[in-house]
């Protein structure tokens, strides 16, 4: 089980976040699933598209995102990761400033049955964003 788990949350990684196919957070992702962030809990799927992939899509239209280690145990998967992308866009709120940026950050998922259900991410994104918008004041 903690090879198809590893996989599925692979799999999370390059078609959500690298190849922008909204399908995947509907067939992984259920109305109960929960991911807690540092701006608090994100719940179901729709608040994941508005509140995580839409703003971040918007703001870094060539994102990418590399899965630079996992590990696995039972229902249990952990990633570190690191994302780059250029602020071409709006979608954190700023004006683009056009410059090219990179965060790292760690997710830790539970699976239950296929579906990612609870998910627990730490990264550096905030302070990223903050450097955005003091670029943006300068």
């Amino acid at each position: 089980m903690s090879q198809e788990n590893l996989s599925l949350v692979q799999r999370w990684f390059e078609e959500v976040w690298n190849q922008r196919r909204e399908q995947t957070i509907d067939d992984l992702v259920t109305e109960e699933s929960v991911c807690f962030t540092s701006e608090g809990p994100i719940r179901g799927p729709g608040e994941f598209r508005e509140r995580q992939f839409a703003p971040f899509v918007a703001a870094f239209p060539d994102l990418r995102v590399e899965v630079e280690g996992i590990i696995g145990q039972g229902d249990q998967v952990v990633v570190r990761w690191t994302a780059s992308g250029t602020h071409e866009g709006e979608g954190l709120g700023l004006p683009p400033t056009h410059r090219k940026v990179t965060f790292e950050g760690m997710s830790w998922v539970q699976v239950r049955d296929g579906k990612l259900m609870e998910g627990w991410q730490s990264s550096n994104i905030a302070e990223v964003v903050r450097g955005l918008a003091m670029t943006e004041v300068d």
